[in-house]
């Protein structure tokens, strides 16, 4: 790669990468944009998904199935057996195997965590993102978009959000922490602006009389 001619072939090419990668960046830049114009005219919105961990090294792999309703910053999320209701002040953590519910604060304005109000926004701020691979669905188009955190202290090395073009709405999470694990939540049912009681995001402690209350300040 010494001789002249070498090296501008070399620069030519670089250059080229580089005015592509843009494209890219700005085509990701466009779709994530129009995914989060199109989530913010929703009302409230109901996901079910399917969930799953993996990590290779301890050999651990874990499925489940799981909902969640949401509205603004308050959810009600159903996995693995348990449910979190957050009201949009405190987050109430029922567990019905353990007959035990705990109850904490959880600021919605923390960047720290992925919650379930922000998994379809969580990608608005602090991270880079390039547009990926195309993946065919089922007859659907799923466009990947690859996230890195900016943050070199997360505990997550990357992302990969597939999004449906037609519909811009999201269809797979796939996040990869710097531990090696993996978890992989795909939508499998999307419905929008349901009719959602008054206290629908309120939890009702007469309910659970017989529960164990643990309190988190």
């Amino acid at each position: 790669m010494k001789p002249n001619t070498l090296k501008l072939i070399a620069l030519l090419l670089f250059t080229c990468m580089g005015l592509t990668t843009y494209a890219q960046d700005a085509k990701a830049k466009t779709l994530l944009d129009e995914v989060s114009k199109k989530i913010e005219g929703y009302d409230n919105m109901y996901l079910e998904f399917k969930y799953s961990f993996n990590n290779e090294e301890t050999n651990v792999n874990q499925e489940s199935r799981g909902d969640v309703t949401f509205m603004g910053d308050k959810y009600k999320l159903n996995l693995m057996g348990a449910t979190q209701i957050f009201d949009g002040a405190k987050l109430y953590t029922i567990s019905p195997a353990d007959e035990q519910v705990t109850i904490s604060t959880q600021n919605p304005n923390d960047d720290g965590a992925i919650t379930p109000s922000k998994m379809l926004t969580f990608f608005n701020t602090g991270y880079t993102y390039k547009w990926d691979i195309k993946q065919n669905v089922s007859g659907r188009e799923i466009q990947y978009i690859k996230l890195t955190p900016m943050d070199s202290n997360s505990e997550l090395t990357s992302a990969l959000l597939g999004v449906d073009p037609q519909t811009k709405h999201i269809y797979r999470l796939i996040m990869t922490q710097n531990n090696g694990s993996k978890i992989t939540i795909t939508v499998n049912s999307f419905k929008v602006d349901q009719p959602l009681t008054s206290n629908f995001f309120v939890f009702d402690e007469a309910k659970y009389a017989d529960y164990y209350i643990d309190r988190i300040d």
